[in-house]
């Protein structure tokens, strides 16, 4: 075991570098209650889509990295509320309007301004 600030890891040996990457991503997921609506990874990926803009315009508009979009939109990252609170804000000062869940699963739709 090593040990690693006041964690203790354990050894990773026998673990392939895919493996670990899974097991230690589940470990990154942030909840946030600081917002209304806790934009999911296949929203940010719809309204990026809706908005035909790409990682790199969104982390711009967002003022986070490109790889902090991409390591959220593909679940490697839970995002922190600040990182969350970002895209989300970007993408609605952007027209997209988030939809929670309501049965159907979350999504999200331009606001007619926008159309």
């Amino acid at each position: 075991m090593k040990r690693l600030g006041d964690a203790t890891v354990p050894p990773l040996s026998g673990l392939t570098k895919s493996t670990t990457l899974t097991t230690y991503s589940t470990n990154l997921h942030t909840q946030s209650t600081e917002l209304d609506t806790v934009i999911t990874p296949a929203q940010c990926r719809m309204a990026r889509a809706a908005l035909q803009i790409g990682v790199r315009e969104l982390a711009e508009r967002a003022s986070i990295s490109a790889m902090t979009v991409t390591r959220f939109e593909t679940n490697k990252s839970g995002g922190h509320a600040q990182t969350l609170r970002k895209l989300q804000t970007a993408l609605e000062a952007a027209g997209v309007i988030f939809i929670s869940e309501n049965g159907e699963g979350p999504g999200v739709r331009l606001r007619k301004s926008m159309r």
